[in-house]
């Protein structure tokens, strides 16, 4: 290993350099720093799921999508934001050479004369946010970590009466004196700031200081990477399952499935109202998150429909009835949804990136679900039955013929649904092992290929031409405004070799590269080639991580307290089966796994935990209903109650999802072949593996009061 410093000695001198290797091993460092920091910057001011990866040797390539004025965003990335704390020195203490002049921010006239050494520096802020002074003037207010907050707390404390300069940037901000000790660990920076300015200075802060200040040199307008005929190919799928879906729940409700309707498109408005107003880019996780929000409000409306359909066969009024349906079906639709929301919640606190968009797109999903299955739907009958008073209800499609159901015994293939699964689980865990997971670029990195033609560019064409080539991996954006003379059009190709992790094309690949596009353009350039790194940065991939164990953590500890442990332990074992067995899927295909498929799997946890409640929460019903009943029948009379709804709701899911698989293109189809298996073993694992594990682990059917360990008597005061 070759040390990072060289130290040598001329005439009493020592002189310490960094030798080569420490070099090359600072300027890793710096731009690894550099890159996460401008991550960590965007990711504060929304959903915008940006594209940032290592371009060449010292060059970092920002794209951000939905972001058109470049001047903010480079203010924003560009800004160093090293912030620290001196002691004014007094006039006439030390000299030039120790210390520092600095002058104030919008006043370069005023200077100061400052101690050298931070008292404490912007690495150990924990907190800022942007507030207001005693005077009601913009202002951000900041909090120390331990170590700084004992620097700082000493530091007040031997200077009280004394100024200190509050620093950004070789700019003094401020220069307060010192009125007492200030030990809380916390403090407001003042300055002539607009309550944008603070704002900002608070998200620069809360992200981190650059180590080096960024230079830019290009700035350019990037199209999508799913090209204008996926995009719309895209669309049209969405709008074919939108109309499946529709038609299949008339089809089963009839009259009644036309409220349903009704609220699923009132839903879909208010949600994509409510994305537009806080700026949420629309990417391959929002549609995932999009998806996932049709299924949970189609759910929500199938659940309160099948609650009327039995009051129905009790009741004869049907006010009545329909009153007593909303309310039976409150208690699933809440659990269902608030797991949903919580782990959506701990995804955007702790995620970063598509995690992130995912989160917010199904957290204001399930709120606007849940609004318009509580609120829109129960509004919508309401004032059809004090409009036509009809003497029962309107249930005229396939459900209607359907009597009371019957109880099935899914308990009778019990071990073979165990040894299926287990069997399923280890031959996933044993695929991703030894064939391993099909990385894409996103992951590893590879080669960037700009081209530059003047024709229009044929960027499906480019897609298929390169499709034959040993290529793991390949990407394809247009760029606008970027070509020599203005006339030409240019694009980018992001394409990974196969073999090793992130290596670079070869000089025959890329000539390969380059004959194949020039069959589809003769007249087509190929104007730069350099190496990139990947779009997951191994902090993205710790925070991803991070937040799904601390969704399925969340989970765990809700179910546990909503219901009992042993249910807890089986929605996770059920979360953990279908994970794996896709993961297995894509092993064994050897399918891509890019940011789509994250989001993808993300969507999987949703809606499986999502169908795993609401079981169990009618599960919990009849353990109150029925003391007596054996757990097996009940488990089973249970499933059975919940069956039309996990049908109903699992096919309405699958028809939008095979719409997008088979007319959504290319470049989307293993994203929706990865949900679209997801939620057919989502729903198997809620049918057979989490009731398994509770069988398995029995339940304590006693009441509370009579659980007391023998010999455990109440105290009682004499």
């Amino acid at each position: 290993m070759m040390p990072d410093l060289e130290v040598t000695e001329d005439n009493g001198f020592l002189t310490v350099r960094y030798s080569a290797a420490g070099y090359k091993a600072l300027s890793e460092q710096l731009v690894s720093q550099s890159l996460e920091t401008v991550r960590r910057r965007i990711d504060e001011t929304g959903t915008r799921e940006p594209t940032i990866l290592r371009q060449g040797v010292n060059r970092i390539l920002i794209e951000v999508p939905g972001f058109f004025n470049a001047d903010a965003l480079k203010v924003l990335i560009g800004t160093t934001a090293q912030l620290s704390f001196h002691a004014v020195l007094p006039n006439g203490a030390g000299t030039a050479k120790d210390s520092l002049v600095l002058s104030q921010a919008g006043e370069p006239e005023i200077m100061y004369r400052l101690d050298p050494r931070s008292v404490v520096s912007g690495g150990h802020l924990t907190d800022a946010q942007a507030s207001f002074d005693q005077n009601g003037r913009p202002a951000v207010s900041f909090r120390f970590d331990a170590a700084g907050a004992r620097a700082f707390g000493d530091f007040t404390a031997s200077h009280i009466g004394s100024p200190f300069a509050i620093v950004l940037d070789d700019e003094v901000l401020s220069a307060p004196v010192i009125q007492s000790h200030i030990g809380g660990g916390s403090g407001i920076i003042t300055g002539r700031f607009t309550v944008e300015e603070s704002t900002q200075l608070a998200t620069l802060l809360r992200s981190g200081s650059l180590p080096a200040e960024l230079n830019f040199l290009e700035e350019k307008t990037v199209g999508p990477e799913l090209g204008g005929d996926s995009i719309a190919a895209g669309l049209n799928s969405a709008l074919v399952g939108l109309v499946a879906v529709c038609v299949l729940i008339v089809a089963c409700y009839g009259g009644l499935g036309l409220v349903s309707v009704a609220a699923l498109g009132i839903n879909m408005v208010i949600l994509a109202a409510v994305l537009t107003s806080v700026g949420a880019t629309l990417t391959l996780s929002g549609i995932a998150g999009m998806v996932l929000t049709l299924g949970m409000a189609v759910d929500a409306n199938v659940l309160i429909f099948e609650r009327i359909r039995e009051e129905v066969r009790r009741e004869r009024n049907l006010w009545r009835a329909v009153g007593k349906g909303f309310d039976n079906a409150f208690s699933s639709i809440l659990d269902a949804n608030l797991t949903g929301l919580l782990t959506a919640g701990l995804m955007f606190l702790l995620g970063a990136g598509p995690v992130r968009g995912f989160a917010v797109t199904l957290g204001l999903g399930i709120l606007t679900s849940m609004f318009t299955a509580l609120v829109i739907t129960k509004l919508i009958l309401q004032n059809w039955l004090e409009w036509r008073r009809p003497p029962r209800l309107p249930l005229n499609g396939l459900f209607g013929f359907l009597g009371r159901q019957s109880v099935i015994d899914f308990f009778r293939l019990q071990w073979i649904a165990v040894g299926t699964s287990a069997t399923a689980m280890l031959a996933s865990v044993l695929m991703i092992a030894l064939i391993g997971l099909n990385l894409g670029i996103d992951f590893t990195g590879g080669t960037s290929v700009r081209i530059e033609t003047p024709h229009v560019l044929q960027l499906e064409s480019y897609r298929e031409a390169l499709s034959n080539l040993a290529l793991a991996d390949v990407a394809v954006s247009e760029v606008f405004g970027a070509g020599v003379d203005g006339s030409d059009h240019v694009a980018n190709l992001r394409l990974a070799a196969d073999g090793e992790m992130g290596a670079a094309l070869s000089s025959s690949q890329l000539q390969e590269v380059r004959n194949a596009l020039l069959q589809v353009d003769p007249d087509l350039r190929v104007t730069a080639t350099e190496s990139i790194g990947g779009k997951v940065s191994p902090e993205l991939v710790r925070a991803a991580i991070l937040a799904v164990v601390a969704g399925v953590l969340s989970i765990l500890g809700y179910i546990w307290m909503r219901f009992e442990w042993q249910f807890a332990v089986g929605a996770v074992v059920a979360l953990t089966h279908d994970v794996l067995l896709t993961l297995g899927l894509f092993a064994l295909l050897g399918l891509k796994i890019d940011l789509a498929f994250v989001a993808a799997l993300l969507t999987i946890l949703g809606y499986s935990i999502n169908d795993t409640v609401v079981v169990f929460d009618r599960v919990r019903e009849n353990l109150r209903r029925y003391v007596a009943m054996p757990l097996r029948d009940l488990l089973n009379l249970s499933a059975s109650e919940t069956l039309s709804r996990t049908v109903l709701t699992s096919a309405t899911t699958l028809v939008a999802l095979l719409a997008l698989l088979f007319f959504g293109g290319d470049v989307i189809r293993s994203f929706a072949l990865a949900i679209t298996f997801g939620v057919v073993v989502g729903t198997y694992s809620s049918i057979y593996v989490a009731k398994n594990i509770v069988l398995l682990l029995g339940l304590d059917r006693r009441l509370p009061e009579a659980r007391k360990p023998t010999g455990q008597y109440d105290h009682i005061e004499a």
